[in-house]
């Protein structure tokens, strides 16, 4: 099968299993305060996945949503599926990126928005509580950079609260190496554990902005911790993929963090006021012109460490959604 071809139209199997596509009605917001506070201006969008149930569960399976980063679903993220599934959790493959046409967002990640990414997988979660097959009660999200910008946002109850019943909660929320360049000033997340895995050698993200934003969810009184591992660059989980270059990558990983207020607002870095209007665009100009912006980010695999994460996110699940 052609990698241009959509996941949705793929045949993929995980141990043993045929994934399922399920469709997902969300939106395109173009910031926090539109999907929070006019939420009927958000231009829909249906977005999909696939879902992997292990065969022979003996009643409603644990969930695991595994939510890809900025060069969409790979390999990996396939790996990790068949982990979970062998463990008895079902594991649902989002797919954000292909229902928008989109390819890779490495070299603009402004081709839609970090608020519609978060928007994607809380409206995911609406979708998963209601089927037959999955334990309500025990729902958990794994994001890989971009995508762990998204679980971490999807969680915040001043965000979710907007997108879903109030009463639904994942349980359990992995980061791995999430952009963490926005945050919500009450970063309540309720219930949910957090856990973020991030590598110290990492150059797309800032491991000292992860910290900050683990220690301000463990601030507000939930359980959250954070795992950083030496000599790791970004996406260190890919096993077999050696380390490589992306020139055309556009990061800044020192940038000030751009919070959000209540209602979702953008709080400018430098004038410390909210402001509806602001995107992502405007934060990240603002970045550019400070003069924070890089060209060109490593990612990839060394040694062990791939082995390193694996270990860390059956753990981590095995224990917090009870298998």
């Amino acid at each position: 099968m052609s990698p241009s071809t959509r996941f949705r139209d793929r045949d993929v199997v995980v141990a043993g299993v045929r994934g399922v596509t399920i469709e997902i009605p969300s939106a395109s917001p173009l910031n926090y305060w539109q999907a929070i506070s006019e939420p009927a201006a958000m231009p829909r969008v249906t977005i999909d996945g696939k879902l992997f149930v292990p065969s022979g569960a003996r009643g409603r399976a644990p969930v695991v949503m595994i939510v890809p980063g900025s060069l969409g679903i790979a390999a990996t993220h396939l790996t990790h599926a068949e982990t979970l599934v062998g463990l008895g959790i079902a594991a649902f493959v989002l797919d954000p990126f292909g229902p928008r046409g989109v390819t890779s967002t490495v070299a603009n990640q402004t081709q839609f928005s970090f608020a519609a990414s978060a928007f994607d997988v809380a409206a995911a979660v609406a979708v998963l509580v209601k089927r037959p097959e999955i334990d309500p009660a025990r729902i958990g999200l794994q994001g890989h950079s971009r995508g762990g910008s998204a679980v971490l946002t999807a969680a915040s109850r001043r965000f979710c609260e907007a997108v879903h019943d109030p009463a639904l909660c994942a349980r359990a929320v992995l980061a791995a190496y999430p952009w963490c360049g926005h945050q919500f000033l009450d970063p309540d997340v309720g219930a949910t554990e957090v856990r973020a895995i991030v590598g110290d050698q990492d150059d797309w993200v800032s491991a000292q902005q992860v910290q900050g934003h683990v220690q301000a969810i463990r601030l507000r009184g939930a359980r959250a911790s954070i795992r950083i591992v030496a000599g790791a660059e970004h996406s260190f989980d890919r096993a077999g993929e050696p380390l490589q270059r992306f020139e055309d990558a556009r990061v800044s990983p020192g940038a000030p963090t751009a919070y959000l207020a209540d209602d979702g607002a953008f709080i400018h870095p430098t004038t410390g006021e909210a402001d509806a209007k602001l995107v992502d665009r405007d934060i990240a100009v603002y970045a550019l012109k400070a003069g924070y912006g890089v060209r060109g980010a490593t990612l990839g695999s060394q040694g062990d460490q791939a082995a390193l994460f694996r270990d860390d996110m059956i753990a981590f699940f095995r224990r917090a959604l009870r298998v």
